[in-house]
């Protein structure tokens, strides 16, 4: 007998008498899935990292409940959800004025690349799953208040029916469908007015050539090159920083205030997180020897124009697998 199907036997027959080592080989196949949808609930990669944990120590103490009229899975993630609305109940952070979520962190494309295929071959699942990891959409997501945002995200995004959502937070499926209805609206509010075309699916040859412009241009500093790419109506943030900028003008102003233009010494690295194209920026330190992080900004584009930046602290470096540090080559 195989170890998938002596595990599967055990998920059947309920959990009581599995042993520590054999229930966290079952409950860690499904810790990636697990992490994205804690990680939709918070925003925050590091929060979803502690609930993730949280979640598998609530299994582990109360695995003699399982009993099998659901899947696994749907149990896990019963609980999943559960933790992130505690979680949120203890310390719900609130966007900043202008609207910006200060606790917002990046998801690396290389760890969304472990999410099974289940059911996302089809190319509207693939859209759904795309769209719902971008950055935008998280934003928008961290406005709603934690039960219609719970809601929003079963419904739409993992398509549990109402009545096992009902089940899920103890509600009616009445209270659910008008909760659904809610959230919807609320995202609306907070999503882009273009939300239907902001995904394509992978990177077309303009959204590289844009890319590789943006990028040749921050690395020389060039203020009106990159005002040739920027929407009217483009948006920057830079979390945990305060602070939205709203507009060419005030993007590039504010861009400028912090010294960009002056800056010299700037080497970049093309990445990608959350499934939108990333530009990792390095600055010559003297001293190391090296070019050291600085930041990375994730761009989201729409019609052949960048429409919002994101900008990260180096702090992310590691969490995104870019390199600690790149070498002078050459450089005297």
């Amino acid at each position: 007998m195989s170890a998938d199907t002596r595990l599967q036997e055990m998920v059947v027959s309920g959990l009581g008498e599995v042993d520590e080592p054999a229930f966290s080989g079952l409950a860690q196949r499904h810790r990636r899935e697990l992490h994205v949808h804690c990680y939709r609930m918070l925003g925050s990669f590091e929060d979803a990292e502690d609930t993730v944990q949280e979640t598998f120590l609530r299994a582990w103490r109360r695995r003699e409940t399982f009993e099998g009229r659901s899947t696994f899975r749907a149990w896990l993630y019963r609980i999943a959800t559960n933790a992130c609305l505690d979680l949120l109940a203890k310390r719900r952070p609130e966007p900043a004025t202008g609207g910006e979520v200060l606790w917002l962190q990046p998801y690396p494309d290389r760890l969304l690349d472990e999410l099974p295929a289940g059911d996302g071959d089809e190319p509207e699942s693939v859209a759904v799953a795309r769209e719902t990891i971008e950055l935008a959409y998280l934003v928008a997501v961290q406005h709603l208040a934690p039960r219609p945002r719970a809601v929003l995200i079963l419904r739409d995004v993992l398509g549990w029916p109402a009545k096992d959502v009902a089940e899920l937070l103890g509600d009616s499926v009445n209270s659910v469908n008008s909760a659904l209805q809610r959230a919807r609206a609320g995202m609306r509010e907070h999503l882009p007015a273009e939300r239907q075309d902001w995904v394509g699916g992978d990177e077309d040859a303009g959204t590289r050539e844009l890319v590789r412009r943006f990028t040749d241009a921050s690395v020389a500093t060039d203020v009106d090159a990159l005002a040739t790419m920027l929407r009217d109506d483009v948006r920057s943030s830079m979390p945990p920083t305060p602070g939205l900028s709203v507009g060419r003008d005030a993007v590039l102003s504010n861009w400028v205030e912090d010294g960009f233009d002056a800056m010299t010494g700037l080497r970049a690295v093309p990445t990608s997180v959350n499934r939108q194209p990333a530009v990792a920026f390095y600055h010559w330190r003297e001293q190391e020897g090296a070019y050291l992080p600085l930041t990375i900004d994730v761009l989201r584009v729409t019609g052949g124009a960048i429409t919002e930046v994101f900008i990260f602290h180096a702090d992310q470096f590691p969490r995104l697998g870019l390199p600690p540090r790149l070498p002078a080559d050459g450089r005297e």
